[in-house]
């Protein structure tokens, strides 16, 4: 069994972790108070409890640029935009790693990040238009089930209804390009995230 966590050793811990991963500040409290939890806190020389202020340590890592969430959030949500997830699920993720509403606004994608993900997610998969012929073979019914199956799955995966319907709709992967091309001519910018 592991000795009880005093301010030093929590120190460590908080260090070590902040090293090993990229964090936010809640997820580094989160973990320290679970390591308090798990192994207790040491007492001082007079037999009394230590009382170790967690907050104050995650913020001191803050300020020393340790832990950043901003960049947490834009490495995340850049990540999860390059394996075709959408806006929905971003913020979700942000979200569950307790980066606050305002860094998790800032690094929403924007329309053009949202398609780009919606179609990048669609060709992985080999949906819609990508798809080996799955709107020509087969029954009706087995056809609509891939269909919704397909629906499911994109907006599982936190991309917009609209963005889902059109690209499962889509006649062919250039009428996908140009839609793309369309929303990154509105925003001005090539690239959101």
């Amino acid at each position: 069994m592991k000795p009880p966590l005093g301010e030093a050793s929590l120190r460590d811990l908080a260090l070590h972790y902040a090293a090993r991963f990229a964090t936010t500040g809640a997820r580094l409290e989160g973990y320290l108070v679970r390591k308090v939890r798990e192994r207790g806190l040491a007492e001082d020389g007079e037999g009394r409890t230590i009382d170790i202020d967690i907050p104050a340590l995650v913020a001191r890592l803050v300020e020393l640029g340790y832990v950043d969430d901003d960049a947490y959030a834009r490495m995340r949500a850049r990540d999860l935009g390059a394996r075709g997830y959408g806006a929905r699920r971003v913020e979700e993720t942000l979200r569950h790693a307790g980066v606050g509403e305002g860094l998790r606004q800032a690094h929403a994608p924007g329309e053009a990040a949202s398609r780009r993900a919606a179609a990048l997610m669609a060709r992985k998969r080999r949906l819609g238009p990508y798809g080996a012929g799955a709107q020509e073979g087969g029954d009706a019914l087995t056809r609509r089930k891939a269909h919704e199956k397909a629906v499911a799955a994109m907006l599982r995966a936190g991309h917009q209804y609209e963005h889902v319907r059109f690209v499962l709709g889509a006649a062919s992967p250039e009428d996908i390009e140009e839609w793309l091309g369309e929303a990154a001519g509105d925003e001005g910018i090539e690239d959101q995230w």
